[in-house]
């Protein structure tokens, strides 16, 4: 299949392109095989020719956006004229948008109205969390799936109502498989020459693939086959294979954040934690609370991002900051236990760091963070350099990585 996202705001960056991602990944673990991702903007030619173009490489295709009532919106009109169809009114969908202005007190317009027009002899899927519904068109043995571009909308369509009818035409025993190794403390280069012997030896029909980000190192070992149970077997022997090479840099087998690995530690444990956070001004609480049901375990965080807070609010001692200057191993093992001390938990994060552009010396370049965990049993810490050419976010993202990693491997130490 082909995917064919229609937007404006996707092509010049103001909107990222999530739907993409989702798509792919729900596709991926169907064993359905996406072969391109289209991007173009409201242009009615653009979308013209990217249907011909698709339709001589696959038989079926999605497409996002465009299904809007506004002037842009010209998707359902190009689709017309390409199956030769006429907009018709659906009067299931236009009862559900007259219900839906009705129940938040809006007039109902006739720009409105038009969102229960659908090319004529389409199925249409509705859509209950929005009011443009889904559109699936079969003509000649070719299927186009038009979805709306806002995100939740497309997301549920998909898993509700899309993937079924996929697999209820699918005729064929191809299966598509993968599993996902993550891994950190380690770099791509390091990883690859540790798996060279291990990549010569895949099977014909797998494939690794090194997918990184900042802190962390994504193994993707993926399948082809006719035969699903023996692809899954063989599958499970390749990927067992793997974590035994790779073995402490990997830190879950399950294609899931940092964060939710140490909240499942932390909630299976019954402990709570706290961060105090300077140089990642917290961004390690964002990721921590992100993670649905974190109030089981996470208390709270002090951004002491001055030298005042750090005082007056975490009690570091005034000689610390004076003579080892905040971003040093001294000030965030005060940070550390004092959050502790004073949120009352049973683990800590804190960071001071040089995130940069600015503000770095010989002594302390640009990338240099300080990381303490404070645990039931004792205290621990590490000084990083990250380096000044990724940038001030990159460098944010990369220590708080590497400060949830320090807490997970804290946590299993201390379960053994």
């Amino acid at each position: 299949m082909i995917l064919i996202n229609v937007g404006d705001e996707l092509l010049i960056g103001q909107v990222i392109n999530t739907n993409a991602a989702f798509i792919g990944q729900q596709m991926a673990a169907a064993g359905i095989e996406m072969s391109e991702v289209l991007t173009i903007g409201d242009d009615a030619e653009a979308i013209r020719q990217a249907i011909i173009t698709s339709f001589e490489k696959t038989d079926f295709i999605i497409m996002t956006g465009g299904l809007g009532p506004t002037k842009d919106d010209i998707t359902k009109k190009v689709v017309c004229g390409f199956f030769n169809k006429a907009l018709v009114m659906d009067e299931d969908t236009l009862r559900a948008v007259t219900e839906r202005f009705a129940a938040r007190g809006m007039t109902l317009t006739e720009t409105n109205r038009q969102q229960a027009a659908v090319p004529e002899g389409c199925e249409v899927l509705p859509n209950s969390l929005g009011t443009a519904p889904g559109l699936w068109i079969e003509q000649d043995q070719k299927v186009l799936v038009m979805l709306p571009g806002v995100p939740f909308e497309m997301e549920k369509l998909i898993v509700d109502t899309v993937l079924p009818k996929m697999y209820a035409r699918r005729n064929d025993t191809h299966s598509i498989q993968f599993r996902v190794l993550q891994c950190t403390n380690v770099t791509e280069s390091g990883l690859s020459d540790l798996l060279e012997d291990y990549e010569r030896q895949l099977p014909e029909g797998l494939a690794l693939a090194y997918l990184p980000k900042p802190g962390i190192i994504r193994l993707r070992l993926s399948g082809k086959g006719e035969n699903g149970p023996l692809l899954t077997q063989t599958l499970d022997t390749q990927f067992q294979k793997l974590k035994d090479m790779v073995g402490e840099y990997a830190f879950t087998d399950e294609d899931i954040p940092m964060e939710e690995v140490v909240g499942r530690l932390l909630k299976k444990s019954r402990k709570t934690l706290a961060t105090a956070e300077s140089c990642t001004g917290g961004y390690i609480a964002h990721l921590i609370t992100s993670v649905p049901g974190s109030s089981l375990y996470f208390k709270g965080s002090v951004v002491s991002y001055s030298n005042e807070v750090k005082r007056e609010v975490l009690n570091v001692r005034e000689d610390n900051l004076r003579k080892r200057g905040a971003v040093s191993e001294e000030v965030v093992s005060d940070m550390a236990l004092n959050v502790m001390s004073l949120l009352d938990v049973d683990y800590a994060i804190a960071t001071s760091g040089i995130a940069g552009p600015a503000g770095g010396t010989d002594e302390k370049p640009v990338g240099t963070v300080w990381i303490a965990v404070a645990t039931p049993v004792r205290l621990t810490t590490q000084k990083f350099q990250f380096g000044n050419r990724m940038g001030r976010r990159q460098i944010i993202e990369r220590a708080s990585m590497a400060a949830l990693n320090m807490l997970r491997i804290e946590i299993e130490k201390y379960k053994r």
